[in-house]
């Protein structure tokens, strides 16, 4: 590889060296208990909000750099909904699709002023934000609303035992997440290289073959190490599962489908797509109206991690979900991003919280230094942008 195109390689990853980097930093810093098997089943387990969050923003920044600053508030709002549900006895099943068709609607009505009435994003979300927040307490009645349905926190990751079973029981290993690692990452090699194939034989250029074949091999490996871990303390958690079935269904989404393909097109030119027949409109209401569903889910996982429903669940959340996105390389532009960079900002925020956490840093410094990281991927993104022009 010449200088040159090691160069642009180094830049086009540079999020994912920057997290090995900060992975690493905080393996010395913590003596290495950032990486024992319950640590990183936490890091899991507390940020699976943001990786669904960050997934629905994604589409919306995608769009031209817009954003919804109300997805904190109808975390909460959704969550309460469900708690007052299941504690009025109503079945478990009824409150979940009742906390994501609200989700829905939600995210529809915002969508529609954003698409059709031209309601800047920033400012219908705003008012989104302060609206459901002040429901949110109505809903609630200012109190905390405690949610007892073991099936309810079990299966959505609340509790001791919100793990996938153990379906080989025996050995100090989960047998289970091993197998499920095993068959995950055989899936992924099998398809990256399929990939690879494709494209060669279409004679679309992906790089030196080589590097492109490293990657897929480091990644098959932290897949195998990870499903590793987690089989040394409980298994896989069931939020994961929640958050693997959004990250694939959506990575899908944006990669091989029309309406994935339009959401690039819009941010990366909205007069040029709308001539050649798009409908535009359309494309800004699917993706408010999917960020308010994917925040209802997102209010399902954080009640049931924390067993209750309170007035202040929520609060900050937009930031995480538009932080990971920047972060992992959307820009702020539009029309650029992907869902693996969202895994990547998404992770390295929550390997900072938890890495500053165990060495004994306080909240307000947690949050400083992901405003730095934060300022430091869009000033990347800028820069770069400059280079090209």
């Amino acid at each position: 590889m010449s200088s040159g195109g090691a160069l642009s390689y180094v830049k086009k990853n540079m999020m994912i060296i920057i997290l090995v980097a900060v992975v690493i930093l905080f393996t010395v810093g913590t003596q290495g208990k950032i990486l024992l098997p319950q640590n990183i089943n936490n890091l899991i387990s507390q940020n699976g909000y943001v990786f669904v969050l960050g997934t629905g923003m994604l589409l919306c920044i995608l769009t031209g750099g817009n954003i919804d600053l109300a997805v904190g508030s109808v975390v909460c709002f959704t969550g309460g909904i469900g708690a007052v549900m299941m504690q009025a006895g109503l079945p478990v099943y009824l409150a979940v699709i009742v906390m994501l068709l609200v989700g829905l609607a939600i995210g529809a009505f915002q969508g529609f002023w954003i698409a059709w009435i031209s309601v800047p994003p920033f400012i219908a979300t705003l008012a989104g934000m302060y609206a459901f927040r002040g429901l949110s307490n109505v809903v609630l009645n200012g109190f905390a609303v405690g949610i007892n349905n073991t099936t309810f926190l079990n299966v959505f990751g609340g509790g001791a035992d919100c793990y996938v079973p153990d379906f080989f029981k025996g050995g100090s290993l989960n047998m289970t997440c091993l197998l499920a690692g095993i068959i995950g990452t055989a899936v992924f090699v099998i398809l990256s290289l399929r990939g690879m194939i494709v494209r060669k034989q279409k004679g679309i250029s992906s790089g030196n073959s080589a590097v492109e074949l490293l990657k897929v091999v480091i990644i098959a490996a932290l897949i195998m190490w990870l499903t590793y871990k987690l089989s040394q303390y409980k298994g896989i958690p069931s939020v994961l599962v929640w958050v693997a079935l959004v990250l694939l269904i959506y990575g899908y989404i944006t990669t091989n489908t029309a309406i994935g393909r339009y959401f690039y097109a819009v941010g990366g030119n909205e007069k040029a797509t709308r001539l050649s027949g798009v409908n535009t409109k359309l494309v800004y209401f699917v993706a408010y109206a999917n960020m308010g569903f994917l925040a209802g889910l997102a209010g399902i996982l954080t009640v049931a991690r924390a067993s209750s429903a309170q007035p202040t669940y929520g609060q900050g959340y937009e930031m995480d979900a538009i932080a990971s996105c920047f972060i992992g390389g959307a820009s702020a532009y539009g029309g650029v991003g992907n869902i693996t960079g969202v895994i990547i900002g998404a992770a390295l925020m929550g390997i900072i919280n938890q890495g500053m956490s165990i060495m004994g840093f306080s909240a307000n410094y947690q949050r400083a230094v992901k405003g730095l990281v934060l300022l430091a991927a869009v000033l990347i993104d800028i820069l770069s942008k400059k280079e090209k022009a």
